[in-house]
């Protein structure tokens, strides 16, 4: 499930990464620090920009966020403030919580606390994790290597009706075509002379760095 509503708890790398990449789509995002200075340099760009201390409880509250679809819990080393800004999104009602966490023993407690999602980012995973949560083409996303990750997706509308040859993909976008998932399951064997359906996903090797060519925003 994707989502256009947004609040980011936390402005340190992780959390600015996140933050831009939605903001850069067009989402809708709140953005919470303590630090006036970094709100202020979101102040114009994010939707709402709120100076609040994450480790208290009424603070948090009186954000108001129960009708935002999903948190980004960034903080990763303030176990404190990541647990209330998490309980608080779930009690408020927001749909889906990613929470950062610094070790394996935070995210397990994060999770218990009711994280729907740990990540253990720095920077570009911060920028993934934001591609995600938009990248509507995406019906899955594996990250392979440093480099290369693996992408499930149903062809675009211009596509369809068109082999595997006639579209190059290689060439338009970087990326290896492995296999097809129909009803019947995963197909390794791709005849490049067949016609692509829509409704039928491809799965994908390409190189991070092309990513943006397939997203949904760009008509490519």
């Amino acid at each position: 499930m994707k989502y256009n509503s947004f609040v980011v708890f936390g402005l340190g790398k992780f959390g600015q990464a996140v933050a831009d990449k939605l903001i850069e789509s067009g989402a809708q995002v709140i953005v919470v620090d303590d630090s006036e200075d970094i709100i202020e340099a979101y102040s114009s760009k994010a939707t709402t920009a709120i100076v609040a201390d994450l480790t208290d409880t009424s603070a948090i509250k009186a954000i108001g966020i129960a009708h935002v679809e999903c948190a980004v819990v960034a903080m990763g080393t303030s176990l404190e403030a990541s647990i209330m800004c998490t309980m608080i999104a779930k009690e408020s009602g927001v749909k889906w919580v990613v929470a950062k966490a610094g070790n394996d023993r935070m995210g397990q407690v994060l999770t218990k606390v009711g994280a729907d999602q740990i990540v253990f980012p720095e920077e570009e995973s911060g920028i993934h994790t934001a591609k995600s949560l938009i990248a509507s083409n995406f019906l899955e996303y594996f990250e392979i290597n440093d480099d290369l990750c693996l992408v499930e997706m149903e062809p675009k509308e211009k596509w369809v009706g068109k082999n595997l040859k006639e579209l190059n993909l290689r060439k338009q976008y970087g990326v290896n075509v492995i296999a097809i998932k129909d009803s019947s399951g995963v197909k390794d064997f791709v005849d490049p002379d067949m016609p692509l359906k829509a409704g039928v996903p491809l799965l994908m090797l390409i190189h991070k760095k092309n990513l943006d060519k397939l997203d949904r925003n760009i008509v490519l």
